[in-house]
């Protein structure tokens, strides 16, 4: 299944960046998902069905449920 992202979601990957950041922010949607690396700042661009394979935790979406449920 295809994540369902909004801009400047927070999204955690399985693999580290090389400067050790796991952390990244959604800067652009489309058919490409832009990211943003919180640690140095790089930025990527991912196949939506590429992010789907290296993503571990949409934080965000996260944050949002917890609150929702309270």
């Amino acid at each position: 299944m295809l994540p369902d992202l909004q801009m400047k979601d927070r999204l955690r990957l399985q693999k580290p960046h090389p400067c050790g950041s796991y952390e990244w922010i959604v800067v652009r949607l489309g058919a490409d998902i832009g990211l943003e690396c919180q640690g140095c700042g790089h930025r990527v661009m991912l196949a939506r069905r590429e992010l789907t394979k290296r993503m571990k935790a949409n934080l965000s979406q996260q944050e949002r449920d917890a609150t929702k449920n309270e």
